[in-house]
């Protein structure tokens, strides 16, 4: 029953935005408090599964998500193999200070995701969180179905599906139109300040100078988005048509 500050999880990205997408735990765990517990079960029926690709697999910000509502339940997190789904750079600048990952389609990928199993209040957080309520939020909620997604628990079942948070804004693209993997924070901050000098004038020439003035300014943000429109730097997650689908 440690703490997340001794098993180096405590850290949230909203409050240190280079660290994005934040520590995630080395195996699945129950998320109570300040502690990660054993879990004891895989799979929750009576609750949401919904398949983490950011900072919702940081149990430091998802932490501090649901203290802010008040919110104090368990929240099991439990970790996977994902055939279908990679990890893409999401297409705006958060008001957070950092440019966030978002899931894109890639029928080849195979990547360790966290499932995050989410109770009726916890799912009301992470939807706002990701501002999915809202008309102009910055994601939409889909639920992805298998076989188009795999999504393989450790004991070898494989879940019908889960949801995940596609980005309304695209994701950025490689040069060749296809989605970008993201790269971690600071080469990502860094490779997109040498790429444009408008976001130098802006956001200042480094990660630090660029977290700093993002967070100081929503519009700021706004114009940094628009930017990766205007300049023709999205593409489509490939994730688009299940926005609007449902289990």
């Amino acid at each position: 029953m440690a703490t997340l500050e001794e098993l180096g999880l405590a850290v949230a990205p909203r409050d240190r935005p280079l660290t994005y997408p934040g520590a995630w735990p080395a195996d699945s765990g129950l998320l109570h408090g300040d502690r990660m517990l054993p879990l004891e079960r895989l799979v929750y029926d009576d609750r949401v599964p919904v398949l983490a690709i950011g900072s919702n697999a940081c149990p430091g910000q998802l932490r501090h998500k649901m203290t802010e509502f008040g919110i104090d339940s368990p929240l099991p997190m439990v970790r996977a193999r994902v055939t279908g789904i990679d990890v893409g750079v999401s297409a705006h600048v958060s008001r957070f200070g950092y440019v966030s990952a978002s899931p894109v389609r890639s029928p080849r990928a195979l990547r360790e995701l966290f499932v995050i199993w989410l109770d009726a209040r916890q799912l009301d957080v992470i939807d706002a969180s990701e501002g999915v309520p809202l008309p102009r939020g910055n994601f939409h909620r889909a639920w992805v179905p298998a076989p188009d997604v795999l999504i393989a628990l450790p004991d070898g079942s494989v879940l019908p599906g889960a949801y995940v948070y596609v980005n309304r804004h695209g994701v950025l693209h490689n040069g060749a139109r296809a989605p970008r993997r993201h790269p971690g924070q600071h080469a990502l901050l860094s490779e997109l300040l040498v790429r444009s000098a408008s976001l130098r004038e802006w956001f200042g020439g480094t990660p630090e100078e660029f977290c700093a003035r993002a967070r100081a300014c929503p519009e700021l943000c706004a114009r940094g988005t628009r930017l990766f429109a205007e300049r023709n730097w999205v593409t489509g997650s490939g994730l688009e048509p299940y926005a609007d689908g449902r289990p």
